[in-house]
């Protein structure tokens, strides 16, 4: 399989525009006397709703942060805009961010994005297939074809951990690259063998009569660590009293929407078009306040195996 090169060309770029700075409404670290306007780069999905709930119930505004989402199309979008300053926050799963780091691009974790749920009576995330598929278990995915939102990222690298789990070989397996909404038709339409999906696609497919046969979050991690929120190393050193406000109303935020699931339901229709009855019947990921390293150790390790990463990414510099 060819490894992309959308690490190594963003890095350049990157590191071009690393030293373009943008205007600050908040010039002095002078905690909550001052408003600072602050726009997080997000992907518009189930995982991001601690901090839509955070803003609506006043978590930043306490801290002096007028928060503004914006919408991007995935990690490889949202990572050059915090660069850039475009965004002063951003959103992405571990594996974008860690190929990000081997990269050397000057971006650093600052707060707990979404977790698994570690349960396999239900994740928000799993491999699921046809009813009447003849595949029923995780080593059965060997030499099939499985769709993936992303080509040599968190899903390839978690499904294959899974049938290795189970004793199957997952060299064979042909990952194809589709975006989430897509999947679930696809996989009734005989496209793909199976799919990797994430709520609520997943539960779309369900509902479909779709059935899961592998928990890869589950199965790479105890209570693995998806994504989390990040920002740029020049923002740390230059503001580092912003970068400890945003942390902590994230801190609250999270803390909220774990407490809260109906209300994270509620808000989820502020920024989804998800239909009411997906919206209640899909399993919620869980927020932790703190980041598993552990868990990221091991999706560094299963990612280098696999040759996702050239070099071992350095969690000392990535993650806080």
């Amino acid at each position: 399989m060819r490894r992309p090169l959308v690490a190594l060309t963003l890095a350049t770029a990157l590191l071009i525009t690393a030293a373009c700075g943008s205007d600050s409404s908040n010039d002095e670290a002078g905690g909550t006397d001052e408003v600072t306007d602050v726009t997080v780069g997000v992907i518009p999905i189930v995982d991001v709703a601690p901090i839509y709930l955070g803003k609506d119930k006043g978590f930043f505004t306490k801290r002096g942060i007028n928060l503004t989402m914006e919408s991007g199309q995935g990690g490889a979008a949202i990572v050059p805009g915090v660069v850039s300053d475009q965004f002063q926050f951003g959103f992405s799963n571990v594996t974008s961010l860690l190929t990000a780091q081997v990269a050397d691009v000057p971006i650093k974790a600052v707060a707990n994005g979404v977790a698994s749920t570690g349960s396999t009576d239900g994740d928000f995330g799993g491999v699921a297939v046809k009813g009447d598929s003849s595949i029923q278990g995780p080593a059965d995915l060997a030499g099939k074809k499985v769709a993936v939102n992303t080509l040599m990222n968190i899903g390839d690298t978690s499904i294959r951990e899974s049938v290795r789990k189970a004793g199957g070989d997952p060299d064979g397996i042909e990952f194809v690259e589709m975006a989430f909404p897509a999947m679930p038709a696809a996989l009734e339409g005989g496209k793909v063998d199976a799919a990797w999906m994430v709520e609520p696609s997943l539960t779309v497919a369900k509902d479909a009569g779709a059935r899961v046969v592998a928990w890869n979050f589950v199965d790479t991690a105890p209570n693995l660590t998806v994504a989390v929120y990040f920002t740029s190393t020049k923002l740390i050193q230059e503001d580092p009293d912003l970068v400890q406000r945003f942390q902590e109303a994230m801190a609250e935020s999270l803390s909220y929407a774990n407490a809260h699931p109906d209300e994270v339901r509620e808000v989820l229709r502020s920024y989804t078009d998800i239909d009411q009855a997906i919206l209640d019947a899909m399993t919620l990921p869980v927020w932790p306040a703190e980041i598993n390293r552990a868990s990221i150790e091991r999706v560094a390790e299963l990612g280098l195996a696999d040759g996702v990463f050239d070099t071992a990414p350095d969690l000392d510099a990535l993650l806080p």
